[in-house]
């Protein structure tokens, strides 16, 4: 029983957080006639209005808004590139808010830009190696053959929840640093609505470290099937 509730508290702390963040930004998804542009519209504003017109803005699959470094573009979904909701409003701005952090060269987009390139790179070989472990073993025709690719991969998905704690900071400032200022001072939206592009900040702050804890499940999962190994 004890162990059962354990468990579920667990799992609620792991998912918890993904589940919130999907939840307030599906809640606030829907077009409004009481906002004048679209986010792309908006990102594109934001970006003249800070003397960042190289910057450009294209539309990405959905879940997949983030702004790059790289190729100085703010990527949005389908839904926030041009949709006139809450939510559209506040991931723009937030996306301007990394690309501002970037442009002004700030310390903590610094350390994403030497980071996160070599995280993501590692996690993706550490991804290959586990999928070879299977066939490590049965051409070695040795169970233990296949610990060397596990514990790779193991290390790199613990090197990517380790890089979205390091990015946090990054994630806070373009939210409530950028964002939520700028949104506020430059009336793009209505003052009641300020309270909920709060919560739609806080949730597109939290989303790399939501998705880091439902990386913890994945630890997990490859943990136990180390076992018999």
């Amino acid at each position: 029983m004890i162990i059962g509730l354990s468990g579920l508290l667990f799992l609620g702390l792991v998912f918890g957080p993904y589940l919130w963040v999907r939840w307030v930004m599906h809640k606030n998804s829907a077009d409004r006639s009481d906002i004048p542009g679209t986010g792309a519209e908006l990102a594109r504003h934001l970006l003249q209005r800070f003397d960042l017109s190289e910057t450009g803005v294209e539309e990405t699959h959905a879940g997949g808004d983030h702004y790059d470094p790289q190729t100085n573009k703010v990527r949005l979904s389908p839904k926030n590139f041009g949709g006139r909701s809450l939510t559209a409003v506040a991931v723009a701005a937030h996306e301007v808010g990394h690309a501002l952090q970037f442009h002004r060269q700030e310390a903590v987009s610094t350390l994403w830009h030497q980071y996160m390139p070599w995280a993501n790179r590692l996690k993706r070989i550490g991804t290959v190696l586990f999928m070879l472990a299977p066939a490590a073993t049965a051409v070695l025709h040795a169970p233990a053959a296949a610990l060397l690719p596990v514990f790779v991969a193991l290390a790199m998905l613990l090197a990517s929840v380790v890089s979205y704690t390091f990015i946090l900071p990054m994630e806070w400032d373009a939210s409530f640093g950028k964002a939520l200022p700028i949104l506020a001072a430059g009336q793009y939206v209505d003052d009641r609505h300020l309270p909920v592009l709060r919560r739609i900040l806080r949730a597109a702050a939290l989303t790399y470290l939501a998705v880091a804890l439902t990386d913890i499940i994945r630890l997990w999962r490859w943990g136990r099937m180390l076992r018999p190994l």
